[in-house]
């Protein structure tokens, strides 16, 4: 069978393990690792997503993913897959007969034949086993990014690269570094030796900058000093001083020292200057996140901390291990935040929070900082987000 469509399923409820994501932007939308979930699916089956399906995220826009729609009936050929697992990358093909993908004995894709119609999850048909990472709540994106972070790094090898830049020190092979149009000042340490580094097209990276990989770095994003370590870096990021082992989601600024470590940074977040994040508790055991009251242990010894789109911090601020912070929200007034933030709160502490027309005003001003332009859809869509979160506030 050859399937013409590629749908991608999101949770009906995805619920407060996946705070501060829920409701914000489609779980396909984040990063497993240097893809999207969704880049994932559609390289692991070699289709395009025709839709998002998700209630939760309705009216969601940022002008380059699918069109996100409630979820309808699908007609093949097509096939249905799960936004809360993200594939190895291996191809995986299709028998004739095949009419799901498990992982670990749970149905993660539905392979529907052309001349019938999926109206929903079934255990029927028969199934292929296929590698990936099963994705509980946001924490796992964490855990993606230790499992597919080096073979990820390593695939742009099959790709064209520059020579390494004159004056850089590299530590380790050096065709390991794959430098795609970046600008890199003398002096730079490229470090091979853990696994591979790229630099995307308009990446610049300043002197003063140690990179140790495998580390990924987006189109236009900017390294600006300090030690940067197993992450991903989305595009156009601001990155300075101690990161580790972290995801940037895309457009977010950290322009100053302060460490980040296991942790996940929605699209323009902005780090106050020494904003620093706990990513081990003092007793070295399981992390657990509190988001709103619900107490989710995560699995995980290392966890620092989940913030959500367009959220700020202020100068100085620290953030507990196993911090969340919902999007939109405004950490200032107490150097020591606490371990949940709601989304829109204006403050570390007390019940403000900020109303629809200054959360607008705010991403009116950042995201042309970004030579990103704040559409009607883009400002439509943040308003349903606001919406959302607020409970029609």
């Amino acid at each position: 069978m050859v399937a013409a469509a590629l749908h991608l399923l999101e949770p009906e409820a995805p619920g407060a393990a996946w705070a501060p994501f829920a409701g914000v932007r489609p779980l396909a939308e984040l990063r497993a690792g240097v893809w999207k979930v969704r880049e994932r699916w559609e390289a692991a089956l070699d289709l395009d997503t025709t839709t998002i399906m998700g209630a939760h995220v309705a009216g969601f826009h940022e002008g380059m993913e699918p069109t996100v729609t409630a979820v309808t009936a699908v007609r093949g050929p097509a096939v249905v897959a799960r936004s809360d697992f993200a594939p190895a990358g291996e191809a995986v093909v299709l028998g004739p007969g095949t009419r799901r993908l498990t992982h670990a004995g749970r149905c993660v894709a539905w392979v529907i034949p052309a001349g019938t119609v999926w109206e929903g999850p079934s255990e029927q048909g028969e199934a292929l086993a296929i590698e990936g990472v099963p994705l509980r709540g946001t924490f796992d994106l964490l855990t993606a990014l230790e499992r597919f972070l080096p073979a990820d790094t390593l695939g742009f090898a099959a790709g064209t690269s520059d020579p390494v830049p004159a004056g850089s020190i590299v530590l380790g092979d050096a065709a390991l570094v794959f430098c795609r149009g970046a600008l890199v000042e003398p002096g730079v340490v490229l470090d091979t030796r853990g696994g591979a580094i790229v630099l995307e097209a308009g990446c610049e990276v300043r002197h003063g900058s140690r990179l140790e990989g495998p580390l990924y770095a987006g189109e236009k994003s900017r390294l600006l000093g300090g030690h940067l370590r197993a992450s991903v870096f989305g595009p156009r990021s601001s990155v300075k001083g101690e990161v580790s082992n972290t995801l940037f989601l895309g457009y977010a600024n950290k322009s100053h020292d302060g460490f980040v470590g296991h942790s996940v940074l929605g699209h323009w977040v902005n780090l106050g200057a020494m904003t620093t994040t706990s990513n081990l508790k003092n007793t070295y055991g399981e992390v657990a996140l509190d988001v709103a009251g619900t107490r989710l242990p995560s699995g995980r010894q290392f966890l620092g901390t989940l913030i959500g789109d367009h959220a700020k911090t202020a100068i100085g601020t620290l953030l507990p291990t196993g911090t969340v912070v919902g999007a939109g929200a405004n950490v200032f007034g107490s150097a020591n935040a606490p371990k949940y933030v709601p989304p829109m709160a204006w403050g570390s502490e007390g019940a403000e929070r900020m109303t629809e027309d200054g959360f607008l005003k705010v991403a009116e001003r950042v995201m042309p900082r970004r030579d990103v332009a704040f559409t009607p859809e883009r400002r439509a869509s943040l308003a349903a987000t606001y919406r959302r979160l607020l409970g029609g506030a």
